[in-house]
Parts: structure tokens; C-alpha cells; sequence
């Protein structure tokens, strides 16, 4: 597994950067698979935009508040927006395989939002 640090944890860290160079940290689902991770967010999320502009994200374990476990830290790597399509459908699919229940449940919440998949690698 190339993100080590993630075995096993439901949340994760994802600290993508504003122009002026601050990390903005949000604790997000992804799923894992083939040595990189996938997210699920709504369209015009601020951290879609962040992604636009500088595609170096940091990952980390954290709790669905974002804390961080104590003497875990970040690991760098690149995000890419998925294109609609078959990637972003596999990527769906990851998520749903490992969040199950509230994976569905939650789509059902938000059915009217569009969303954008992102793949996160290791730089």
C-alpha cells in the first residue's frame, strides 16, 4: 500500500493550498486502490479550486473532525480531477465498496449536487 499511514482509517486529512501558499486541511471519505486514493466532493467546493490551481495536496489519518493522531503526519502527493465518465464512475464505485450504507445514504442527501471525483497520487 503506498499510503501506509491510511490503513485502516475511515477519514483522512486533505490539505490542498490557496494561492498564497496556506494549507487549508479537510477531513474527507476516500477509498484506496491500485497504490492511489480517490475522493468524492461537490462541484464548487473550494478545495476543487484549490486542486485547479496547484495540484500538490498533502494526506493524513484523521477523525471525522479532522484531528490528527498524535505523531502521525502528512504525506505529499498530486491530485487530478477525474473527467465525467468511466473513471469517475470506478472511483464512485471504490467509495461505495468501502462506505457501504452511509456512502448510499449520504448520496441520497445530496442527490441535486453535482460532484467531481479526485485521484490522488504519490509524487
Amino acid at each position: 500500500m503506498a499510503f501506509e499511514s491510511l490503513n485502516n482509517a475511515q477519514y483522512m486529512s486533505l490539505k490542498t493550498f490557496r494561492k498564497s501558499g496556506d494549507a487549508v486541511p479537510t477531513p474527507v471519505w476516500f477509498a484506496e486502490e491500485n497504490d492511489k486514493l480517490y475522493v468524492m466532493t461537490i462541484v464548487d467546493a473550494g478545495k476543487v479550486k484549490r486542486i485547479r490551481n496547484n495540484s500538490i495536496v498533502e494526506v493524513a489519518p484523521c477523525d471525522m473532525r479532522g484531528n490528527m493522531a498524535e505523531g502521525v503526519g502528512y504525506v505529499q502527493a498530486v491530485a487530478k480531477l477525474l473527467p465525467a465518465g468511466d473513471e469517475a464512475k470506478l472511483a464512485n464505485q471504490r467509495l461505495n465498496r468501502k462506505y457501504g450504507l452511509f456512502k448510499r445514504l449520504f448520496d441520497l442527501m445530496q442527490a441535486r449536487k453535482e460532484r467531481v471525483y479526485i485521484e490522488i497520487s504519490l509524487t
